[in-house]
């Protein structure tokens, strides 16, 4: 099951790793997470997201691209620790997943399948994991697929 949601384009830091995906991946939202509670930006309303830009079946492994990334005002200013850039905003069908590896895998097997039987086909935007405050505290993140009406 899914929801769809209008997620609106905003400015995020990110900390960039490139090479396979995985532990890499874990390391990088890591650092964010260091660089933004020293900024007292990692408060419970913060919003994070993982962000895989390229596909692992078309891209090798050595030049795949993972975003860890934060929500910030358009007016912070950033050092040349973290990269500065724009999440797009649009439709996205939000799946909630239970925040392990596991659960992720389970959400990600389901979401193919949920779409082919809705009136959505996925738009051409990177999927991003979400992550709140209030959903890790329950151990839960969003998986958010963007789609258009088919």
């Amino acid at each position: 099951m899914f929801t769809i949601e209008a997620i609106p384009s905003c400015r995020i830091a990110y900390v960039r790793q490139v090479g396979p995906y995985g532990p890499a991946n874990s390391q990088a939202m890591e650092a964010l997470k260091s660089w933004a509670r020293s900024r007292q930006l990692l408060v419970e309303s913060a919003v994070l997201f993982g962000i895989p830009q390229d596909h692992p079946e078309t891209t090798a492994p050595n030049k795949c691209r993972y975003d860890a990334g934060i929500v910030i005002p358009r007016e912070y200013p950033l050092d040349d620790t973290v990269s500065d850039g724009e999440l797009a905003g649009g439709d996205y069908a939000v799946f909630q997943a239970e925040h392990t590896a596991e659960g992720v895998q389970a959400a990600w097997a389901g979401i193919f399948p949920s779409l082919q039987q809705s009136h959505y086909q996925i738009d051409n935007k990177p999927i991003i994991e979400r992550y709140t405050g209030r959903k890790l505290a329950n151990h839960m993140c969003e998986i958010c697929v963007p789609v258009k009406p088919l």
